[in-house]
């Protein structure tokens, strides 16, 4: 392997292939990961749109408060760590670490505050017998089951970028990683704020009473 066959913004010293592609490498695994994971997500979402229409009795829980409101906030953090994680990526591209770091560390919070606030939505759902096969109001036993599957999997994925984005910080301000490690992590965090724009639509407002 020649001197030259080493990959951009990798670790001074760390010999690896350049990527084939004219992309980073780990910027290319981050798209292909997201083009399969929008298959994931879109086939739940189809297979739930299909369910809804197929059950006459299905149930319309949400009312405005505190279940939308509750969205409508969730959505907000959401929205703004979208926005602080671009600041954070455009700091770290111009070369100011202090100032991409503390982006980074708002976008972690924000997201945080998300988390939190589905588990306590969560935490309400199962206070009124709400289960994944189980319906409180004696409608479709679907709607528990593509409700928590739906929207755990969203959390599920805003948890691993908020682990994600503490790694990378770390690393970043320890000089282990570069700009184009928090660029990735931003991908895949717009990403997950770009499923909830899908979300939260779909399973809440069309299920608001």
């Amino acid at each position: 392997m020649s001197d030259a066959a080493m990959t951009v913004g990798a670790r001074p010293g760390a010999r690896m292939e350049e990527s084939p592609y004219g992309i980073q490498s780990k910027k290319l695994a981050m798209w292909l990961f997201i083009v399969a994971d929008s298959a994931t997500f879109g086939a739940m979402l189809f297979a739930y749109g299909y369910l809804r229409l197929a059950n006459p009795d299905w149930t319309r829980p949400f009312a405005f408060w505190p279940a939308i409101a509750n969205g409508l906030a969730m959505t907000v953090l959401l929205l703004t760590s979208a926005l602080t994680m671009v600041a954070a990526v455009r700091a770290a591209q111009a070369g100011e670490k202090a100032t991409s770091l503390t982006w980074l560390t708002v976008t972690g919070l924000l997201g945080l505050g998300f988390a939190v606030l589905h588990l306590v939505e969560w935490s309400g759902l199962v206070g009124e017998g709400w289960r994944l096969f189980q319906n409180p109001q004696g409608g479709s036993v679907l709607f528990g089951a593509t409700f928590f599957s739906i929207t755990g999997l969203s959390l599920l994925h805003v948890i691993a970028g908020i682990v994600a984005i503490a790694v990378v910080a770390t690393k970043y301000r320890r000089g282990r990683l570069d700009a184009g490690h928090v660029e990735t992590t931003g991908l895949y965090w717009q990403f997950v704020g770009l499923v909830w724009m899908f979300v939260f639509p779909l399973v809440y407002l069309m299920n608001a009473r």
